[in-house]
């Protein structure tokens, strides 16, 4: 019999942990290793080596982000796979968690099967994305001037959670005058022309979160 895949479960809600725990542990070719509650933990605990797969949350409540958390397990020479499961499909979301070494993006109404799927092909060494992120990545690949790119989601996001663009700027590291071009360029991307219009449209094209 070959090695079960060793997986460590990241996400905030013990009674997200405890169901995804129950689906996975029915899996003869699966053994969940551990939990953690917080990025920061699941981080030190992919660092022990003792894991093959990660599935990683996004949002964390205060804490570290998961495409943080996900870059600094990747990042590692041995580190384990990690999948995302959340239950964000914004283009902000899948671009930072793609950027940051994720093998895969599923959401968490995802049927059982479909879970197990993923994360056997994540073990394999290979991507897995729900069909949903699948799309979502081809509509940008078949339009990408008219796609906004991931610093251009980073700058819209943050505008969407009331920052000024001083407030961006320190946040991101870029100047104000960065900050503006890149608000120029998301305007004419969107068809609009002030940051409540450009948040309002963003929002309804799931491209960022409210």
């Amino acid at each position: 019999m070959t090695n079960p895949i060793r997986l460590l479960l990241a996400d905030d809600h013990p009674v997200v942990r405890a169901g995804l725990r129950a689906v996975l542990d029915s899996e003869p070719d699966f053994c969940v290793v551990a939990e953690a509650a917080t990025a920061e933990r699941a981080v030190e605990l992919a660092a022990t080596g003792e894991f093959d797969v990660v599935l990683m949350d996004l949002q964390f409540g205060t804490g570290m982000h998961g495409s943080r958390a996900t870059a600094a397990i990747t990042a590692r020479p041995d580190g384990p796979r990690v999948l995302i499961l959340t239950t964000y499909d914004t283009d902000a979301d899948i671009l930072a968690a793609v950027e940051a070494g994720a093998a895969g993006y599923l959401l968490k109404d995802a049927p059982p099967e479909e879970l197990a799927a993923a994360v056997r092909t994540a073990a394999a060494g290979r991507s897995a994305l729900a069909p949903a992120v699948a799309h979502r990545l081809m509509d940008r690949m078949r339009a990408p001037a008219e796609a906004l790119t991931k610093r251009e989601l980073e700058v819209l996001q943050l505008v969407g959670e009331g920052l000024s663009n001083l407030q961006i700027s320190k946040r991101l590291f870029l100047s104000q005058a960065t900050v503006k071009s890149h608000l120029v360029h998301i305007y004419a991307k969107l068809g609009v022309d002030s940051r409540t219009s450009a948040v309002a449209a963003a929002t309804a094209r799931r491209l960022i979160r409210r």
